[in-house]
């Protein structure tokens, strides 16, 4: 039977690739974006020329979601895989974002990938099968300057990863990470930058390090060498193809900024954790 696959984030980058990457593999994949029929309409009719379906999916909108699970659960009956990867970058002064931008990004990034996993969840645990994938990032890990809204909102993610893995695992659900490097997508074109421009100038040359920074990323993925996102959709491809309990919890893709590293260091102490607590079970899935 074919495995049914829901991609939030669907109209460029990252979850794009991964989208169409998985409909050749002969998966049946409903990719999930906002604006189906205006801002984004090029795009889902770009997808659905590859025999994709397109779901309209808003991940801040509870209204939105519920009426698309709805909506793919009416079509394909299960969701075998939930690939969690709509997301929004920031870059700035952590000062100088408002509290409403800080908002706006956690909304998109953590709690709109809870509010997805909590409407496919029910369909999975009634199957007692079921694949989530959450697109965290390197940054989850290790944190630059300048960027601390974003890396905070990745770290959220590392810990919900974490967290639900344990919780669902003995009803036969599997939840796993994967963490990008840099990649050339639509999150550094669209990144969200400070509103208080004036907390930003009190800051002097200080200030002016964010737009280096993202001037030298911008411009190391547009040259020659730059990652490839067909990267992360492999990544991703390789997951969904692996045996039930042989997946890896994260999966590192590009460059790594010692992530790989950590991950490593911190396995053991999460297990002796949960080992402590007497939960050691949990960490086997059913």
């Amino acid at each position: 039977m074919t495995r049914t696959v829901l991609i939030t984030g669907t109209s460029s980058g990252l979850g794009r690739e991964t989208a169409e990457r998985l409909a050749r593999d002969g998966y049946r994949v409903f990719a999930t974006m906002r604006d189906v029929a205006s801002r984004n309409r090029s795009h889902a009719d770009a997808l659905r020329s590859r025999k994709i379906s397109v779901v309209e999916l808003d991940v801040t909108d509870d209204g939105s979601i519920d009426r698309a699970i709805a909506l793919i659960l009416a079509e394909a009956r299960k969701i075998d895989v939930l690939v969690n990867n709509a997301g929004m970058a920031s870059v700035g002064v952590t000062e100088a974002f408002t509290a409403d931008q800080t908002k706006a990004i956690f909304d998109t990034n953590v709690i709109g990938l809870l509010r997805v996993t909590r409407a496919v969840l029910p369909s999975m645990r009634r199957e007692r099968d079921g694949l989530i994938i959450n697109m965290g990032s390197v940054l989850g890990r290790v944190t630059f300057p300048f960027v601390g809204i974003y890396c905070a909102s990745k770290m959220a993610i590392e810990a919900l990863t974490d967290s639900l893995r344990l919780e669902v695992s003995q009803l036969g659900i599997d939840v796993v990470e994967v963490q990008p490097g840099a990649y050339p997508t639509s999150l550094y074109s669209s990144i969200q930058r400070p509103a208080d421009d004036d907390i930003t100038k009190s800051y002097g040359e200080l200030g002016q390090i964010p737009d280096a920074i993202h001037k030298t990323y911008t411009t190391m993925l547009q040259g020659e060498d730059a990652p490839k996102l067909h990267e992360v959709a492999e990544a991703v491809a390789k997951l969904i193809g692996q045996a039930k309990g042989s997946r890896a919890v994260r999966t590192v893709v590009g460059m790594s900024f010692g992530a790989d590293r950590i991950n490593a260091e911190v396995a053991p102490i999460q297990k002796a954790l949960v080992d402590g607590l007497g939960l050691g079970h949990l960490e086997e899935l059913a």
